[in-house]
This record gives structure tokens, sequence and C-alpha cells, in this order.
């Protein structure tokens, strides 16, 4: 252990980040049950590499990490008590706020969603915008989820309604790659290193990208917050330390991935992230680096297009709503992390 603990300090020197010990809080409830939809995905990498490197442990924290198969399935942990926080989509706190219930996120994970929507080559010379998709099966990681919900919007912005397709739920890893080239699904609204993996093999035609600030902005008209720490507010309340121990293990995660290269990153998550080929995952980490957060602040624009985003996919319950924004993002905790950690 003394040995790991070295290498870590070291692999940590090389990337120019001080080695700090745990801040002076201590967690009220040192052993969490966190939840994840999907965790292999590079949308949740700042999750893996947080446990992976060592930080919840340097927090005082014993993390045990439950990952369902989708967002939606995460969300309903944390609602019937089975988990204590979960790095999920930032929607979901306004979603849950209309449904009279307080979720609130603490550090935002990801600025861009970093979801592609791509086609079979089979079906390229036939699909050539989202509009196109009409008909057709779309394979999205489980109902409910960030993937399966931005689709709907995409849709809606493209006159489709979500009945025209038949949405599949394909799940995080391997299996998403076979569901589109044994002809499963024709189509993919799907994450890193899915995608790559597709790319590579020229299975597909990719459609709409939003792992760029240029094809975030086309299809939101603003950054949009991908995924967050989020809790629900009486769990922050009464665990203030428990909440900032975790928040300061992600902001140490997000200024490690600031400086990361993409070979440092696939040598600190498990080897079968990589699908079985690591250059494939090299090539998809490269894609996603500049999808992660900087600061770890939901901005105002960013909180602005996710309602806009659920105003469109769901007008029965956000059309006339009255949505608290400041009660989805609680940034005093990654403000405090800030000041602490350079």
């Amino acid at each position: 252990m003394k040995r790991l603990a070295l290498g870590l300090a070291a692999g940590l020197a090389v990337l120019g980040l001080a080695v700090v010990p745990a801040l002076a809080v201590t967690p009220e409830k040192p052993k969490i049950e966190l939840g994840v939809g999907g965790k292999p995905l590079l949308y949740y990498l700042p999750l893996t590499l947080a446990d992976r490197l060592g930080y919840f442990k340097d927090e005082g924290l014993d993390v045990t990490i439950d990952d369902f198969g989708g967002g939606a399935k995460a969300l309903q942990a944390l609602i019937g008590g089975s988990v204590d926080a979960v790095t999920g989509a930032y929607e979901h706190t306004m979603r849950m706020q209309q449904k009279g219930q307080e979720i609130t996120a603490v550090i935002e994970l990801g600025r861009f969603p970093g979801i592609v929507w791509a086609v079979a080559k089979a079906k390229a010379d036939k699909v050539k915008t989202v509009a196109d998709l009409k008909g057709l099966k779309i394979g999205v990681t489980a109902p409910g989820s960030s993937t399966h919900l931005t689709t709907v919007y995409q849709l809606a912005k493209a006159g489709v309604s979500a009945e025209d397709v038949a949405f599949v739920g394909v799940g995080s890893g391997a299996s998403a790659v076979a569901a589109l080239e044994q002809g499963n699904v024709d189509a993919v609204a799907h994450l890193d290193p899915v995608i790559s993996k597709l790319e590579a093999d020229d299975a597909v035609k990719i459609l709409v990208d939003t792992r760029t600030e240029a094809g975030t902005r086309a299809v939101f008209g603003g950054t949009n917050p991908a995924a967050v720490l989020y809790v629900k507010a009486d769990f922050a309340k009464a665990n203030p330390n428990t909440v900032q121990a975790l928040t300061n293990a992600f902001y140490r995660t997000l200024k490690w991935l600031d400086k990361a290269t993409p070979a440092e990153i696939a040598a600190a998550v498990p080897e079968d992230y990589w699908l079985g080929d690591k250059d494939l995952y090299l090539r998809a980490a490269k894609a996603s680096l500049p999808t992660y957060s900087k600061t770890g602040i939901v901005p105002q624009e960013g909180m602005t297009s996710t309602l806009n985003f659920l105003e469109v996919t769901e007008p029965g319950s956000f059309k006339d709503a009255k949505i608290d924004l400041g009660r989805t993002f609680d940034d005093r905790f990654v403000k405090k992390a800030a000041e602490t950690i350079k």
C-alpha cells in the first residue's frame, strides 16, 4: 500500500498537482452509497477517477459505487433512499423540484453533454438529419436517461414526435456497440467510448456531436451542464461535512483532469473500460476531454438552457412551471473547495 501511495504521489507530481491531505472536515456519514447510471462511460469519468486516485479515501470517505442501468434508475435509488448521492444529469434537479422533491447539485462535472447521435452506415444514405430518424429504432443507454430525453428534445426541434420512433435501451458498454452492429437498432444516441468504438469500426455516420462547445451550442443554444453530483437538499443540510468531502474529492479530480493526457487517463481506469482496444480508448478520452468542467460551477446560461430543454421535452410539466434555478445548484461547497485546493 505504501508503494501504491508513493506511486500515486509521483503521478500527481508529474501532472503538476500538489498532493494535499484531506481537508479539515470530519464527515458526519463516512460510509456513502453513491449511485450512477453507466459508470464506464466517459460522461462519468470523474467518478471513476475520484475513486481510483484515492480522493474519496483522502477525504475520510468509504464510498460504495452502485452502477445502475441508466441515470433514471440512479435517481430512483436516491429518492427511494438506497443511495446517498448520485452522479447524474443536472436536469434531474429541475425535474424533481417540479415534483416537489428538493434535489440539489453541488458540483458540475461535465460542461457539455458529450452525447452523439449517429446512424448505422447502412441507413446513412437516407438519414441525413435528426428529422430523418422518424420511423427508426434508436438505441439509448436506458429509457428516461439523458441520452433518451435529449433525443426527444432533438426530435421535437426537428418537428418529429417521440412516438414516431422506437427507443431501445442498449446499456452503456459493449452491448450498445453490438446492438447497432448487429442491426438491433438503426441509430444511437450515446457517449464515449461507445461512439469512438463505432467510429473506429466504420459502423456509423455522425449526425450531431455535443462533445464540443460548438456542437452543444448548436443543439441547446448555449452551454448545457451534463453530469453533476447531486443529493437531496435535506441530506446536504444534515451532512454538510460529508457533502463538502465529496465535493472536495470531485474538485481535485477536475483539477487532475485539466492537466491529464489521454494516456494517463487510460492508465487510471480499469482495462475493461477500453472495450478491448486501448488505442480506441485513447481517442475517446481525447475527444471527451473538452467536455469536463473547468470550475465545477454550473453557469446561469447552463441553468437556463437546461430549463428550456425541459420546457420542450416535457411541456405538460414545465410549460408554466415556476422553477427556482437557484435551488437546483448549491455553489457553497465547490467554492469552498476552490479556496483550499489549488
